[in-house]
C-alpha cells in the first residue's frame, strides 16, 4: 500500500505539469482567451457522458466479478471498489490497479490473482473497444494504420494465447522451475485461470460491446466540449471527436505512462491541430477541458471515496479503528 501511494504522487505531479505545459505550448494568453469564450454549459454535458461511460464500465466490472465467482460482492461494494480504483490509473503502467485485486479478495475471499484477472480483462476489453471505435478514423487517415495494426495484433495475440490452454499450462510449468517465479506461481495460476474464463468468446464479445458503447459516449461528450469552444457542429466534428479521443486513449494506454499522461494529451492536441486544422490554442484548450472532464474528474471521484473508505487504504480496520 505504501509503495502504491508513493507511486501515485509522481503521477499527480506529472498530471499538473502536463496541463501547465499544454497551456504554454498553445500560448498561455491565447489558450486563456479561448477558454474565456467557452460555453461552460457544455462542461456538465460532457461530465454526464463521462458518467455514462463509467456506468457501463461498472456494469462490465460487475459482470466480470460474477464470472470469476465473486458473487458475495453486491453492487454497492462493487461500486465502491470500482470508483476507488480511478486514482490508481495515474500510477506508472497503472500497476496500482492491482490493488483492486486485494480489495476484491477482502470482500469475497476470491484469490487476489483472480481479482487481478478481472482488472486485466477490463483493460484489454476497453483497449479492443476503442480500437474498434477508431477503425473508421484510421480508414480516413491511413498514416495511423501501422500503430493501429500493431496494437490490435498484440491484443488479439494475448487473447488467443490465453485460450490455448495446453500452451499456457506448459509455459506456467516452465515458469515454476525458475526460482524467481516459484514462490509466485500460486498467484500467477489464479491470474491465468481468471483470464482464461474472462477471455472466452462470449464474455469478450459482451465486454467489448459494452466498452464500445461506453467509450462512444465519452467521444460524444468531447464533441459537445468542442462545440462549446465555438467549432462548427456537425457529423464531421462528431467523427473527429470520437476518433481523436479513441485513438489517443490507445496511445496513452500503450505508453505505460501514469494515466497516459503526456502521451494522450500530445495525441489529442496534435490530432486536432494536424487532422482538424484547428489553431494550436483551440486544440490545447480542448485537450485541457476533456482531460479535466474525464481522467481528472474520475481521479477526484476516487479520492472522495478514499476519504470515506480509509479501510481500503489500510488506514482503518473494518471495525472503524485507525491502525
Amino acid at each position: 500500500m505504501d509503495s502504491i501511494l508513493k507511486k501515485l504522487i509522481p503521477g499527480l505531479i506529472l498530471g499538473f505539469l502536463v496541463l501547465v505545459t499544454l497551456a504554454f505550448i498553445g500560448d498561455l494568453k491565447q489558450v486563456g482567451e479561448v477558454i474565456s469564450r467557452f460555453n461552460w454549459w457544455m462542461f456538465p454535458v460532457a461530465i454526464s457522458f463521462t458518467l455514462f461511460n463509467y456506468g457501463l464500465r461498472f456494469l462490465k466490472f460487475l459482470y466480470y466479478l460474477k464470472l470469476i465467482g465473486a458473487k458475495e460482492i453486491g453492487w454497492r461494494e462493487g461500486l465502491r471498489i470500482f470508483v476507488a480504483g480511478f486514482p490508481l490509473a495515474v500510477t506508472p503502467g497503472k500497476v496500482g490497479e492491482a490493488l483492486k485485486g486485494v480489495w476484491i479478495n477482502r470482500a469475497s475471499g476470491i484469490p487476489v490473482g483472480k481479482g487481478i484477472s478481472a482488472i486485466l480483462a477490463e483493460r484489454i476489453s476497453d483497449g479492443m473497444a476503442v480500437l474498434m471505435l477508431s477503425t473508421l478514423g484510421v480508414l480516413a487517415y491511413p498514416q495511423y494504420w501501422p500503430a493501429f495494426l500493431l496494437i490490435f495484433f498484440l491484443m488479439l495475440t494475448a487473447i488467443i494465447t490465453i485460450q490455448i490452454r495446453p500452451v499456457c499450462l506448459w509455459l506456467l510449468g516452465m515458469g515454476e522451475k525458475l526460482p524467481v517465479l516459484k514462490r509466485m506461481m500460486v498467484h500467477i495460476m489464479d491470474l491465468y485461470e481468471g483470464s482464461y474464463t474472462l477471455f472466452k468468446p462470449l464474455p469478450m464479445v459482451t465486454a467489448v460491446g459494452l466498452g464500445m458503447l461506453s467509450w462512444l459516449g465519452e467521444g460524444v461528450g468531447f464533441y459537445f466540449l468542442l462545440t462549446g469552444l465555438g467549432l462548427e457542429p456537425g457529423f464531421k466534428l462528431l467523427g473527429m471527436a470520437i476518433f481523436t479521443l479513441s485513438f489517443s486513449t490507445i496511445v496513452g494506454g500503450a505508453s505505460a505512462l501514469p494515466g497516459g499522461l503526456g502521451a494522450a494529451e500530445a495525441s489529442i492536441a496534435g490530432m486536432l491541430t494536424v487532422l482538424g486544422g484547428f489553431p494550436a490554442a483551440v486544440s490545447a484548450a480542448a485537450t485541457l477541458l476533456i482531460r479535466l472532464a474525464t481522467l481528472w474528474f474520475g481521479v477526484l471521484m476516487g479520492l472522495i471515496v478514499w476519504a470515506f473508505s480509509l479501510e481500503l487504504l489500510g488506514l482503518r480496520k473494518q471495525d472503524g479503528k485507525l491502525d
